[in-house]
């Protein structure tokens, strides 16, 4: 019932991107260690809903590229040639903290904008 509505759409987006991203950042802490490995992380949650959301194109034959526009996590690589290692590992714990704080607010932010939501479709139901 819920899911045709805009507002649980993006809510559950948002909240799924959270995971994503910190799926991202685990692997980077895991891998802070490993010689060469370069720091990733997901596309923002703004510009990837934006692109997600926009008009899909319309195919009118069969030979037509069908484009997937679904909410997929793309791993892009976070290299700043200046925070580089001397074994060539670009993970900052500190960044990745940071990150993780900004991802578990992203969440939490989520969470809220759906429950309150609900607790509007409640309210207008007539059901506190």
């Amino acid at each position: 019932m819920f899911e045709k509505l805009e507002i649980f759409q993006m809510a559950q987006a948002m909240a799924s991107h959270a995971s994503l991203r910190q799926n991202a950042i685990n692997q980077n802490i895991a891998n802070a260690d490993t010689p060469g490995f370069r720091a990733r992380d997901v596309e923002p949650f703004a510009a990837r809903y934006q692109a997600e959301t926009a008009t899909p194109l319309k195919s009118t034959r069969a030979t037509h590229l069908n484009l997937d526009r679904s909410l997929r996590a793309e791993l892009r690589e976070r290299a700043d040639p200046d925070e580089m290692s001397p074994d060539g590992n670009t993970v900052s714990l500190e960044d990745e903290m940071v990150r993780a704080v900004e991802v578990k607010r992203q969440h939490d932010l989520a969470l809220g904008i759906y429950k309150s939501a609900l607790n509007v479709m409640r309210t207008s139901l007539g059901r506190s």
